[in-house]
This record gives structure tokens, sequence and C-alpha cells, in this order.
């Protein structure tokens, strides 16, 4: 029933078989099975650990397995049970049976009997459904407790930090980023290390996860004093991002989109007669030939490298959006297909996104691809001197979301599709690596565990523009960040809608402006109204799209310019502290933006905070989230005193406070009155 081999604590009974071992201080990673065998050759998300040798101890009812802070006890009948150093329970395996040796096991350890354990119910913790075919639907089930607070999981457009009570896809989609990595309050950070589509239910009565279809169970997890610690232990299993290159933590401009070349330049050149800091400019989707030719239209981008040129004696980087989609009349399109490069579909015809035609999708997760697609990038984009990439669409973003009609090189869309924004990003990573670009950095619509690893900045999708979708994003770029993707961004006063004329909507583009200031990257975007037609709507190339109405800080009226132009001015001048944050991001894996209690682990009330945040250690931000808010309540964590950026007073931490709210400033309290207060 249990046995050792090669440092695993193995567990067997009947047809189904259990691996513990040690993955990383303090740290375990679980396996399971009802197969021939594990598969020891596919890590997913985790990377391979340090060489750890855990303590196993067995007995004649049970197996313990011991690293450092983290203890995990088996029983006879294969439950687990994982413990922290000071021998508190922090996760147990749900499990209602009629053997009583595991509850006997249990009073021995000091626990409580609940007699609602010993069970005519039947249910397991571990259950593998056959499917036919050969694989299983796999649910692991693990005992609530109600009280319990958790964090992470990505993003989903929600208004909730704490995900106590939710229940998640996993899956992606635009705007929905599935990163299965929580952090919880009891001490553990836990990685569902599986990337099949699936659900996960964080209920009162039990935390169920579930994969529709899976060879084996796979996850991670670890024990930590604190939310920083349990964060470090993460980003050493799954990978810390690259170091932030320097133009990218300034202002970026963008919109639906630039449609010629002497269009953007002119906007550029705009920035730089005003004298207003601009870091890089955006060519948005169809630039291009068509979907799949990776190349720019010379109708309309006639020199890219004169363009290029311009821009670099500017001091602005250029970024290009790639898409993974491959129109029928691409020239691209049928050596893909014959060299089985794209997405292939179980049933129907083969089109998969249909916009400006019937396109296919790339198929990221096989090596051929990433090879064949960066060659055509790389000789159409990257020899002409630009360096960073938007990887839209992502997810992929497909017609229609049958996730059991897809089928990739790694194996079907419902077994393994959650992985492959990071195959996508690893496409460019890997290809802009072997020519020598250290510090990489590209935009992308979606993310999995590991994702940050291949340089992935994500953003937070197409996002309506209102104060309603603004407080999602803040709950979703705090628990991407736990997550363990520390660069996140958002499109600033949201992508779909929003006239800039409107004085409405120009009170929320001010108010996300202002947030965005203080986010890992500022990223201006959107598809504003009134809508331009096409340029050349019955011709493919790059005239064939609309564009939106003008998006730059200019464009938002007298009584917001100056108060944009602040702020632009208040990013440019932390630029320095928003490099120390991206040095800790690269070299221990802290997210640069996280909510309070990740700092004041100590403090309860700031487990409860979720419309405040801090940027760094010592930029406390209370965004205004609601309209025509002239004053919100904000509070200041104990143990240190906290300054207002704007009005310069003082208080000490442990209190709410009640700020008032002008439209040009919003609430920015500076720890223990460091140098960063005399920007503001």
């Amino acid at each position: 029933m249990f046995r050792v081999e090669h440092n695993k604590l193995i567990w067997e009974y009947d047809s189904e078989k259990v691996s513990i071992e040690a993955w990383g201080e303090s740290s375990l990673r679980v396996r399971g099975t009802k197969n021939m065998s594990l598969n020891e050759t596919q890590n997913w998300a985790l990377l391979d650990p340090d060489a750890i040798v855990a303590q196993i101890q067995m007995t004649e009812s049970n197996a313990v397995i011991t690293n450092a802070k983290i203890k995990a006890i088996v029983s006879n009948s294969g439950k687990i049970t994982f413990f922290n150093q000071k021998n508190e329970v922090i996760l147990e395996e749900y499990m209602r049976t009629r053997i009583l040796e595991d509850f006997k096991e249990e009073a021995a350890i000091g626990e409580n009997l609940n007699p609602e354990f010993c069970s005519a119910l039947m249910v397991t913790a571990r259950e593998f459904k056959p499917i036919l075919g050969g694989d299983y639907a796999l649910t692991m089930r693990f005992e609530s407790k109600k009280d319990e607070k958790l964090y992470g999981m990505g993003q989903y457009q929600q208004e909730f930090l704490n995900l106590k009570g939710c229940t998640l896809e996993l899956a992606q989609r635009n705007s929905q980023a599935s990163v299965p990595f929580l952090m919880s309050n009891l001490g553990y950070g836990f990685l569902w290390n599986n990337p099949a589509i699936g659900e996960v239910n964080f209920s009162n009565n039990i935390t169920q996860w579930k994969a529709y279809a899976t060879k084996e169970l796979d996850y991670w997890i670890t024990a930590g004093d604190t939310p920083d610690e349990i964060e470090q232990a993460y980003a050493r299993a799954t990978g810390r991002v690259p170091m932030m290159p320097d133009y990218a933590m300034g202002f970026w401009q963008c919109k639906l989109r630039y449609r010629t070349q002497e269009e953007l330049l002119n906007v550029a050149r705009e920035y730089r007669r005003r004298e207003l800091p601009l870091s890089v400019i955006v060519i948005d989707y169809f630039h291009w030939t068509n979907q799949g030719d990776w190349k720019f239209d010379k109708e309309y981008w006639p020199d890219v490298e004169g363009m290029i040129k311009e821009l670099k004696e500017m001091g602005i980087e250029l970024m290009v959006s790639i898409w993974p989609t491959v129109e029928a009349r691409s020239e691209n399109y049928q050596e893909m297909l014959e060299k089985g490069l794209l997405i292939r579909t179980e049933r129907g015809i083969r089109p998969q996104f249909l916009y400006k035609g019937n396109s296919a999708i790339i198929d990221a997760t096989n090596p051929h691809t990433r090879s064949y697609v960066w060659s055509k990038i790389k000789e159409n984009y990257y020899n002409k001197g630009i360096k960073t990439f938007w990887l839209d669409e992502a997810e992929p973003e497909y017609e229609a979301y049958d996730f059991d009609n897809y089928r990739y090189y790694l194996g079907p869309n419902v077994q393994i599709g959650n992985i492959y924004p990071t195959k996508y990003a690893q496409m460019l990573y890997e290809g802009m690596e072997q020519e020598g670009q250290e510090n990489i950095i590209n935009l992308l619509r979606c993310a999995w565990a590991g994702s940050q690893r291949y340089g992935a900045l994500v953003w937070s999708g197409d996002i309506h523009s209102s104060f309603r979708s603004m407080r999602n994003q803040l709950a979703a770029g705090l628990n991407m960040g736990i997550a363990g993707i520390p660069w996140w961004t958002t499109d600033i006063g949201g992508f779909h809608g929003g006239d800039p004329k409107d004085e409405k909507f120009r009170e929320c583009f001010i108010r996300w402006f202002q947030y965005a200031t203080f986010c890992p990257v500022m990223r201006l975007h959107g598809f504003r109204e009134p809508i331009t037609p096409p340029l050349t709507p019955d011709k493919l190339g790059g005239g064939v799209c609309e564009t939106g109405a003008e998006n730059e800080i200019w464009s938002y009226g007298e009584e917001a310019y100056p108060i944009l132009k602040r702020f632009l001015f208040i990013r440019e001048g932390i630029k320095l502290y928003v490099k120390e944050q991206m040095q800790k991001a690269h070299e221990k894996g802290i997210p640069p933006m996280r909510p309070l209690f990740y700092d004041f682990p100590e403090d309860v009330k700031a487990w409860e905070i979720e419309d405040q945040y801090l940027f760094g250690p010592d930029i406390l931000v209370a965004p205004i989230l609601y309209e025509a808010v002239n004053s919100r309540k904000v509070y200041l964590p104990k143990g240190a005193k906290w300054t207002n950026a704007f009005t310069k007073e003082s208080f000490e931490g442990g209190k709410e406070i009640e700020c008032s709210v002008l439209l040009d400033s919003l609430p920015i309290f500076i720890k223990n009155d460091k140098d960063i207060l005399e920007i503001f």
C-alpha cells in the first residue's frame, strides 16, 4: 500500500496510484492516476525543482512526508491531510465513507472526530470517472473552512477579490484568464497543475476542482508564514518574469486603430510637440495584407524602417499587433494546413474564427508551428526593428467556445486547452531570445500558470467602458498578481464604447487614467465613439476595418487635459520607483500591485479591504470607482504612518479616515514619509 520510490511517497490501492514528493522548499507535488503509470515527463506549469530530500515515515496505519514547513499525512485508505509547521491543518481531503480507520487516526493526532465523516454517502476525495476513449473526468474534493479567504486564480470579470463562495470556470475566454493558483489566509498556496477545461467551486460546504477530461490528478501545495513567502515559493516553482525594459515603465499610447503610417507618426509628433512623455505607441490589428500573412500592407505602411527610425529618434518604442488567425485566402494557409500547423476541428467545417473572412487558428502547442510563425514574424517585423509585440486573441478566441470540438498537437482542447496562451507567449519569447534579445516583454490577452516566464504582459481584454467595468478590473488585476502574473494592465477607459465628448464618460476616463498611473503598465487603448467607416471596405488589406474616435489625452476636453497631463508626469516621476518594483518581480516574483494584506498580514482589517491596494510597499492607492464621488473612506494599515500625497496630511495606521475627493486627484498615501512623496 505504501512505498518509497526515488524520494516519493507512493500510495497504491486497487487501480489507483498516488505520488507525493518534495517540489521546492516547504512544497509538495501530488499526482494521482488510475492508468498503468504516471507521466514522469510532463510538468505543465512547474519547473524542475532543486533537489530536496523529504522525510518519509511509514507505519501500519499511515505514512507521513515532511518538507520543512509542510507535512502530509496519508491514511491507509488514501486520505491526505496537510499540516503547517505548527501542526495545524491547512488543507484536508473531503471523504465521506464508512471506513472508520481514518477517523481513528484523526483522534490519534488530536483531531476532534466529526460523526459526519463516517457516512453512508460513500463520497471519495479523488473521483476518476472513466470517459470512452481512455481518459477520466476528474473531481478533487477538499474540506471547506467557512471563514477561509481565498485569492488569486487569474482574471474574471467580477468584483470579488476574496473568491470564497465563488464558482469559476477553468477555461480561457476574451477578458477571462484562468490561472489556477490560489493563496489562502490559512497560510498555504495551491496550484491546480492541470490545463484541462473544468471548474472550481469554493463553496462553504466543500471545495471541488473538476477537469472534464484528463489522464492524471496533479496539484502543488506550499506552506508559508506570510503571503510574500508563499508568493515567492510559487514564483520559484513556475518561473519569474524577465526584467522589464526601461521604456515599458512609462506611458503607452494606443487606440483602435491607427490606420496609416502618417496617422500614427502625427500622433507621436504631437506628443513630442506638447512635450508630453510617451514611451510606447501601438499599431493595432489589420495593418496587414491578410490574417495569417504576418506582414505590413505597403499601401498604408510604405516605409516601416523609416517610421521606426523617426520614432526611435523621438525616444518612442513601437509595438505591433499579431493575431494567431489564418484566413483561408492567406498566402500561408495552404502550407500550414498541409503541415498540420493549424488547430483541428473535431466535427463540422474548419473555420474557427469568422471576422473579415473564414480563419483557422495556429496551433501554438506545436513546436513546428511556433518555429514557422516566428520565421514569418522575424522576416517581416523583427528584422525591420520591431522588438515588442501585441499577441492578441491569445485565448484563443473561438467563434463558438465549444471546447470539446478542437484538437491541438498536445491533445484535445478539453484536456489541455488552458495552456494555449502560455505556448503562444513562448513562441515569440524563444524566437526573440534566440536573436540575443534580453528583457523581453510582449502584450497578451490571456495567460495560464507559467506564462510570466515568457515575458507575458497580460491585459484584461475587450471590456466595457464604464465604472462598473472598472471595478471588475481592480479585482482582476490584484488577483492576477497573486496568481503569479505580475505584469498586468488594462485598457484605460475600457475598450467597448465611450465618447470623448460625453461628460459622463470623461469623468470615468479621468478616474481610470488616475488608477492606471499606479498599475504595472500604464496603457491607453479603446474603441471610441463615433466610429469612422473603413478606408477600403471592399478590398482585403489594411483599409478593410473601421476605426474609433480620437483617443489621445488631448481628446477629452479642456478640463480633462491638465488632469491627465498631471498624472502622466506623476507616472514619469515615479519611474525609478517602478523600476525597483520590477526588479523585485524579476528576482523574487513579488507582484508590484497587491492587496493590503500582502504587506500587512497581521492586520485583520487589511484582509477585508477590496477597493484599495498597494503599488509597491510605499504607495497606497484608493481609486475612485463610482461616478459623482466627492469623498470616500480609506483604511490605513497598522504599523506605519501614512501621508496623503496631495494634501500632505499624516495619519497613524490602523484606522479608517474620510477623504474628500476632487476630480483632479485621488487618495494616494505614502508610507513613512518616503522620498517618493516629493514627486506629488
